[in-house]
């Protein structure tokens, strides 16, 4: 971390009475310096609580495309309909994420970041440790997917005001010059949780099927409750983000900050809406629902799931160079090559998934993931943040990225499997991926550069 010495910047500050879009130059940025000790501390221990935390929420999506569907609904004579309705809850905790973000956004406005993400770590633990302990509809009828989904309800609630929390907590302590690198490090825990939660599903998938079936899918949830009590831990430890301290200090917090976001920063919530929906969209696509294509092809749920997480360890890469790019050539430029890829990817990678060859699915997942998923998520914990002030930030945030959540990643596996049910085939699933990538391209052709140059002002 030899970039992590931090001296006084110029730091962009958005206008209560401008939008971000309009706003030009940075007012001075007079934080205190912060030591390097402190902010790898503060980097590795935001970084932990975050894939601890997406490590549970991610849990879910992989069991519901692999067995959630034959233990928890009835799936009558086609085995993909029960999946459908293990994905129902799958998007039902997308529903759930925007009321998440704004009560955690409210909290992590007005009371401090730190105290937001040691709730969401909470409630996730607790909701996660409690799906292991469920039983299965065999055993206690209509009530197992109930709880279910409640529980997967509270999974939602906990997981929405997560990521906006573990972003600001890196980047509102990071130089402007250097935010998109920094930020971008926040996004290793997102990534981080997939891996480790399709590692547990890979580990315990080897076991005999019987076992798997019977208790073995229950070993990682239960583990949650360690993990829980370590989150817990880390996070508590963690100093409060400089540009919060500086904000509460001058008594520039927000009272009611989801509210004042509405009002003040209404078409950068639209804006973010609008950026995130290739991203998630298609990155569920690409995971949740391509474990359920490749089940559907007879491909063996260890190359699929091998592939995925291969893909997702070289993200965690790829992802950190594209937050570095962003900060030389700027956020649009890098975002537009995810989105504009992710386009050109649609029919290519389910083309590659169709040869059933396990290199061909590794490098489909690759391109997917790494590089046109990459460059998407590496660049947005900037993007997204540089577009609001620091008292609605949080809750700016949580807004945008939680309720277009709803309609492109809760969605998506559930559409595309009904599609992949009903014409049984990949080509609309490959349209409705292009449709997702045109959403955003567009939505970033009316985005402006937000970039700070290292010198302060816009590029």
């Amino acid at each position: 971390m030899t970039e992590t010495a931090m001296t006084g910047t110029h730091s962009l500050e958005l206008s209560d009475t401008q939008s971000a879009q309009s706003h030009v130059g940075a007012e001075v940025d007079n934080r205190a310096p912060i030591n390097s000790k402190t902010f790898r501390k503060i980097v590795l221990a935001s970084v932990t609580g975050n894939a601890l935390e997406w490590y549970d929420f991610f849990l879910y999506s992989t069991a519901a495309a692999l067995i959630f569907g034959e233990l928890f609904f009835p799936k009558g004579t086609d085995p993909l309909v029960g999946t459908i309705a293990a994905l129902a809850g799958f998007a039902l905790g997308f529903l759930a994420r925007p009321f998440g973000g704004v009560i955690f956004g409210h909290i992590g406005d007005k009371y401090g970041r730190k105290k937001a993400l040691v709730l969401t770590l909470s409630i996730m633990g607790g909701a996660t440790f409690l799906i292991g302990l469920l039983p299965t509809y065999a055993q206690a009828g209509v009530w197992a997917p109930v709880l279910l989904l409640l529980l997967r309800v509270l999974q939602g609630i906990a997981a929405g005001g997560e990521w906006g929390g573990g972003v600001l907590m890196i980047s509102e302590s990071a130089p402007p010059e250097r935010r998109g690198f920094y930020a971008s490090i926040s996004q290793i825990g997102v990534g981080g949780g997939f891996v480790l939660s399709a590692g547990a599903f890979y580990v315990v998938q080897l076991l005999p099927e019987q076992d798997f079936q019977s208790w073995g899918w229950r070993i990682p949830f239960l583990v949650s409750i360690v993990i829980f009590g370590l989150g817990v831990y880390i996070r508590r430890s963690l100093p409060e983000s400089q540009d919060f301290q500086r904000a509460e200090a001058t008594g520039k917090t927000s009272h009611m900050p989801v509210l004042d976001v509405l009002r003040k920063h209404p078409r950068e919530v639209l804006m973010a809406m609008g950026l995130r929906v290739a991203e998630n969209g298609g990155s569920y696509l690409m995971l949740a629902f391509a474990l359920v294509y490749g089940k559907f092809l007879g491909v063996p749920n260890s190359v699929m799931l091998a592939g995925v997480t291969v893909s997702t360890c070289v993200e965690l890469v790829t992802m950190l160079f594209w937050g570095r790019l962003s900060d030389r050539v700027g956020r649009k430029p890098v975002y537009m090559v995810g989105a504009v890829g992710m386009v050109l990817m649609a029919f290519p990678f389910f083309w590659l998934l169709e040869t059933r060859e396990p290199a061909w699915i590794w490098l489909a997942f690759v391109i997917g993931n790494a590089i046109c998923h990459g460059a998407m998520i590496g660049t947005q914990p900037s993007l997204m943040g540089e577009l609001f002030s620091t008292e609605v930030r949080y809750s700016g945030m949580a807004l945008g990225h939680e309720v277009a959540s709803v309609f492109s990643g809760g969605l998506s596996p559930m559409i595309a499997t009904a599609l992949l049910a009903h014409y049984q085939a990949s080509w609309p699933v490959s349209l409705m991926m292009m449709a997702l990538g045109l959403v955003t391209v567009i939505s970033l052709c009316f985005t402006k550069e937000t970039r700070v140059r290292a010198k302060g002002g816009r590029s």
